[in-house]
């Protein structure tokens, strides 16, 4: 595949800035095709970003000779549906995260795209961000000694729910998006501890709706014991006041300590008793770097950047900290 000619399914918020114009950006990679189910608003964004063709039938784009590779951006409840539809035909997979609404439906997704021999990556992008790899290379250094253990608290009150811009706010319905806002940002923080860490080897975790207001969770812990020993401790909390707030992960080790946000640009590194601020750069279009390597990994000329078995264990210690299995 000299060419990848994408066409992305759910043509939402997701695809305006964050990734969808970076497909035009990345070498040997075009958007070609859009699909919505609202016909009106995938023509909108097609003329909008310049796309060629757009679809309101997912199959309908699937199909289409000329697109080769597939983006599933809808919300969770059909990454499943659409994503073995496109391995069905044969069209490499590139799946927002959460990869599916649970594990279970992500073994399948992953089980059915080895046995079709297709390639799949999941959209777990902050692992190519500038920050976040500088963090693996201080920690694959020993910068800060042997890494004991990493603390993470995401707390947010409810006045700051994400609101999708579609009839409903379906990141706070467990029947589209398998569970609330942790759901929607712990994929993320998860998916970088096993970046950082390894394989889990022990785990366990609560979860609670506290105010009753819908279905979801909004507080949510989980702990990891990881493969070298490395003890990560997780706490999630929607319904906080709002001077409570904070994005904040601490990893600490036998020399000194890492301290950011997951959704900041800072990383505070404090080794042998020094701290240092590095400020990085925001990225215009936050999945450019991730897409880039898939573009290479769909082209035959770079590894998976975030295979399947990524996305079905992050969606296995989810799960277990929402007590599903």
């Amino acid at each position: 595949m000299e060419q990848v000619n994408w066409g992305i399914i759910g043509c939402g918020d997701v695809t305006e800035v964050k990734s969808g114009p970076a497909f035009n950006k990345v070498p040997h990679s075009k958007l070609i095709a859009v699909m919505r189910r609202n016909a009106e608003k995938a023509a909108d964004y097609a003329r909008r970003h310049g796309v060629e063709k757009w679809y309101s039938d997912a199959q309908a784009l699937i199909n289409d000779p000329e697109v080769n590779a597939i983006y599933v951006a809808t919300p969770p409840s059909t990454h499943l549906q659409y994503a073995l539809a496109a391995i069905q035909a044969g069209k490499p997979v590139y799946v927002e995260k959460p990869m599916a609404m649970n594990v279970s439906e992500a073994r399948q997704m992953a089980d059915y795209a080895e046995q079709q021999k297709v390639k799949l990556s999941v959209a777990h992008y902050r692992r190519e961000l500038p920050l976040f790899l500088k963090i693996k290379s201080l920690i694959d250094t020993t910068a800060i000694g042997d890494v004991r253990f990493a603390d993470l608290k995401l707390l947010q009150s409810s006045a700051a729910d994400l609101v999708a811009n579609t009839d409903e706010n379906w990141r706070i319905n467990p029947a589209i998006s398998g569970g609330g806002l942790f759901h929607d940002l712990a994929p993320h923080q998860i998916d970088l501890m096993l970046y950082l860490f390894g394989s889990a080897k022990h785990w366990q975790g609560a979860s609670l709706s506290q105010s009753k207001a819908h279905k979801a969770d909004e507080l949510v812990t989980g702990t990891v014991t990881f493969e070298k020993d490395i003890l990560f401790n997780g706490v999630w909390c929607f319904n906080v006041s709002e001077p409570d707030a904070k994005d904040i992960c601490t990893i600490y080790g036998s020399r000194g300590s890492l301290s950011f946000g997951f959704f900041g640009n800072s990383l505070s590194v404090t080794i042998d008793g020094a701290t240092e601020t590095l400020n990085f750069d925001p990225v215009a279009h936050v999945q450019q770097p991730m897409i880039e390597k898939v573009v290479r990994y769909f082209s035959g000329k770079g590894e998976n950047p975030c295979d399947a078995g990524a996305g079905v264990e992050t969606l296995m210690l989810m799960d277990s900290f929402c007590r599903k299995q």
